[in-house]
């Protein structure tokens, strides 16, 4: 196993049902989102044949023509192909050097929150081209958010609410998964260029499972250096999202991170962002009271969806042309 300064936290016992170990974990989580932000989760339940079977179907995607793609280009429900450039991150100098491809929780056309447009839902952006992804990927996606239900009964338990607080909060899920893939990076690539550069994840939680290729680094606030955090085999990397952040009124760090993918070889991640539903309320007075009477309340409340809506909005360039073009009735 890699050596890393990042917690690694056994997730066995939370998802047993063991509440013996759901106080253990708590007691780790909150060390680990009080300092650096992150951890990764070992024993987390999802089965390897089935991650192995999504990252299978991340490369073979990945390896059709861009043209092929495209087929799939994302929507304005953010999901489905995103090629390079689409996306940039906050205060960067150049675009992201990677792909991407995104679903979330599948909802028909006359769902009720379809229905009244509320924004990210709806259907998920299948490829024609390649009819196995479906159940590869979303077989995944469930997975990983029954993984991710259980990290914040442990999460609400580091806090001091009761380990339900979540539950009612994520009755539909605003969870988004993204199969991603970089390039190796040229050998002469500038300073500027990053696979994803230098950012905060909008959200709660997120959980990424990576190849072995490496690049993941982490800002560690204590010393105010990046540091790795290598692929361990069997694990997800967990970090804390802005919105938990300022959920906790900043009690929990959400850590900048980055990926360079100086390498020489490809690489692989699938990212999931375990996000309320679109209504939840996000008010710090909840749970950013802590131990500290009088604490000062940093944020108002505000909708989990529009938050994130918002964030998506200044980072995607696609947003831009897709609303554009939607105005005037280009696309849907």
């Amino acid at each position: 196993m890699s050596v890393t300064r990042i917690p690694i936290i056994d997730l066995a016992g939370v998802r047993a049902g063991d509440p013996h170990a759901l106080q253990r974990v708590a007691k780790q989580i909150h060390d680990a989102c009080t300092t650096i932000g992150f951890f990764y989760i070992v024993n987390h339940g999802v089965p390897q044949a089935m991650i192995d079977a999504a990252a299978q179907a991340a490369r073979t995607f990945f390896a059709f023509p861009v043209e092929t793609k495209r087929r799939a280009a994302v929507n304005l429900r953010h999901r489905g192909f995103n090629a390079l450039g689409d996306a940039t991150m906050y205060q960067a100098k150049r675009p992201d050097y990677k792909e991407f491809f995104s679903i979330g929780l599948e909802l028909p056309e006359d769902d009720p929150d379809v229905l009244a447009g509320q924004a990210l839902r709806g259907p998920n952006n299948w490829p024609d081209f390649m009819p196995e992804l479906r159940p590869a990927l979303y077989d995944y996606y469930e997975a990983v958010g029954a993984c991710g239900a259980d990290l914040l009964r442990a999460v609400a338990a580091s806090l001091g609410v009761d380990e339900n607080f979540f539950a009612p909060r994520y009755t539909k899920r605003m969870q988004r998964t993204q199969m991603v893939y970089y390039p190796p990076q040229p050998p002469q690539s500038d300073q500027d260029q990053f696979g994803v550069a230098p950012h905060t994840d909008y959200g709660c939680i997120t959980l990424l499972w990576q190849d072995q290729v490496g690049g993941l680094q982490v800002r560690e606030i204590a010393n105010d250096t990046w540091i790795d955090a290598p692929p361990l085999e069997g694990s997800f990397v967990v970090n804390v999202g802005d919105l938990l952040a300022r959920w906790t009124n900043d009690r929990f760090r959400s850590t900048l991170h980055r990926v360079i993918n100086a390498s020489g070889r490809e690489r692989y991640s699938i990212a999931t962002f375990y996000d309320p539903t679109y209504g939840a309320l996000v008010d710090p007075r909840e749970l950013g009271a802590g131990d500290a009477p009088g604490a000062q309340v940093e944020y108002p409340p505000v909708a989990a969806g529009d938050y994130i809506l918002g964030r998506i909005n200044d980072s995607m360039g696609y947003r831009r042309k897709l609303a554009a073009a939607a105005q005037q009735g280009t696309v849907a």
